[in-house]
């Protein structure tokens, strides 16, 4: 395994509330996404993808959980519905240094529900309870639940504050709620982000009738001035396939949500802080495109991006490609803009 990269930014004060994070998706916020995202905002809350227990019990752990330091803070989001075997990995969690450990109940695709884990797990409210208070007593780190407002027909709004009542007596730190229910047949997992409807009412209920507990809310969110005004209602907000698809909907985070007066950096420099993560990680055999796929759409809606693009994708992918072939497309892009 490659040597971590040293930090190009200063890893900023760990706080217990992060009002703004990037949704865990599934081969979308692997550890080189997460370095790239990093170079946009310092205080965002990220999350790897999904790793199920078995994988992290009897796989590779440094090819699965490793990260670089930079990417604090950050979260570790697992699947399983086995307490003994979530307790072990959240303590695998803590020596690995995460800062939280997320169980996931909100995945309705088939193969994690032939694992019994995911959103068919709401319907098993104890279950759920027992997982996490297992966590709970394995580790110091916060332990959260990202899970939806309910699944197939139990989906009433009492459904949903009777999932989270039995689920929060466990010492549960946060409730990151993706405010669609779930359907576990029919619908593909695309199709379950998509086809029903947001209930954002439902969660900022929640929040009202359950005040002393933190709760985030997650579901079609694309810009900034959504997060200010859900803000207003719940604790937190999630952003997932919007910031992968518009990463520099990032910039302006630390400033708006979180105060930092430090001024976002340019396209230009994001892309400067990424050459040597990507030269470390290239000379040790990585495929280019294993980095560069992650920053496709940084340029979205400036000039340039689609030559960026194109560059990137055709080039990435060629026998040797290196820091070089980031270079010459930079090259293309005109400098300049403002954020």
């Amino acid at each position: 395994m490659p040597p971590p990269c040293p930090s190009v930014l200063k890893t900023p004060p760990l706080t217990s509330h992060h009002p703004l994070s990037v949704a865990p998706m599934m081969d979308r916020t692997d550890r080189h996404c997460r370095y790239f995202l990093r170079q946009i905002s310092r205080r965002t809350l990220l999350y790897t993808e999904m790793v199920t227990s078995m994988a992290i019990l009897h796989g590779d752990k440094h090819k699965l959980l490793g990260f670089d330091r930079s990417e604090h803070p950050l979260a570790l989001q697992i699947g399983g519905d086995n307490p003994a075997d979530l307790a072990k990995c959240a303590r695998i969690a803590a020596d690995f240094g995460y800062d939280e450990v997320n169980l996931n109940v909100g995945c309705p695709s088939s193969r994690v529900q032939n694992g019994n884990f995911g959103a068919c797990l709401m319907l098993q409210p104890d279950r759920v309870a027992e997982c996490i208070a297992a966590m709970v007593a394995a580790t110091t780190l916060p332990v959260t639940i990202k899970h939806r407002i309910g699944v197939d027909e139990v989906d009433s709004y009492e459904d949903l504050v009777k999932f989270v009542s039995i689920v929060s007596q466990t010492g549960c730190q946060r409730f990151s709620v993706h405010a669609r229910k779930a359907w576990l047949q029919g619908l593909s997992p695309k199709e379950n982000r998509e086809v029903p409807p947001l209930r954002y009412e439902d969660v900022h209920r929640l929040k009202q009738d359950l005040p002393h507990l933190s709760i985030e809310i997650n579901g079609g969110f694309t810009n900034l001035e959504q997060v200010q005004t859900q803000l207003q209602h719940v604790d937190a907000v999630m952003i997932g396939r919007a910031i992968y698809d518009n990463p520099y909907l990032l910039a302006l985070v630390d400033r708006d949500i979180y105060g930092d007066p430090t001024p976002p950096p340019s396209r230009h420099q994001i892309v400067t802080q990424m050459l040597p993560y990507i030269d470390t990680w290239t000379s040790k055999g990585l495929k280019l495109h294993s980095i560069t796929r992650h920053m496709l759409q940084l340029f979205h809606g400036r000039s340039g991006s689609r030559i960026w693009k194109r560059l990137i994708t055709e080039q990435s992918v060629l026998p040797g490609a290196g820091v070089s072939v980031v270079e010459r497309a930079l090259a293309e892009i005109p400098d300049g803009e403002s954020c």
